[in-house]
Formats: structure tokens, sequence, C-alpha cells
């Protein structure tokens, strides 16, 4: 489970919004903007880019931070290095939101080749 819409509505209260704001401003009912906190329901991409732009924060901290485990660790030479392990559960996500803009991209790209043709 990725927690995605409890980790907004943490960060949406944090900042002190309502649901029928974010609701309002994502041009959406509050009842479809809860069943997106509610994981009811699944958020695209630009979606959650969206929703970033309104916390002022970044697409990454919707993301589990506590699945990626970090490690200082005192070096012979006295340097810390620092290891960040993520899980195969983040990483599959990072990949998804990857190939998803990637295929935006190229849609752009060939709607973009079409238009120039005509």
């Amino acid at each position: 489970m990725n927690n995605i819409g409890f980790n907004i509505r943490k960060i949406r209260e944090s900042k002190g919004f309502s649901q029928e704001y974010m609701a309002n401003v994502l041009d959406i009912s509050q009842a479809s903007y809860a069943r997106l906190e509610n994981e009811d329901t699944k958020v695209t991409v630009d979606r959650l880019h969206k929703i970033a732009e309104i916390l002022e924060t970044s697409i990454i901290d919707f993301f589990d931070t506590d699945k990626i485990t970090i490690q200082n660790q005192n070096n012979y030479d006295h340097s810390n290095g620092v290891v960040q392990n993520m899980t195969v559960e983040s990483k599959e996500v990072y990949e998804k939101l990857l190939q998803s803009k990637d295929d935006q991209i190229s849609l752009l790209t060939k709607m973009i080749d079409k238009f120039l043709k005509s």
C-alpha cells in the first residue's frame, strides 16, 4: 500500500487547507477529492503534480518516506557516507511515474509533429 492519499491528507492538513478548498482549486467535487485521499480512486500523475503545486511541495512527499532507509556510516578515514536503500515498492512507483511522463512526452511530440506537418 502506497498511502499516497494519507500522505496528501497529512500535508493538506498541515497547510490548513480543507478538502473543499482543494476540490475547488482542482475543479472537482469535495466527494471526489475525499475519495482521492481515501484511496478509493486512482490518481493520475498530472493530478499529483497539480496537488503538489497547490500544497507547495514535491510529488515525492506523497510517497512513503518511512520505506526509504538512510544509514550514516563512519568510514575508517572518518568521512561519513550516506546509503539510501529504496524498497522495491518505492522503486516501482518511481518507475511508473517516469514511464507515465515518457508516454506523455511521446504523445506531445507526435502531436507537435502532426501540427507542424499540417
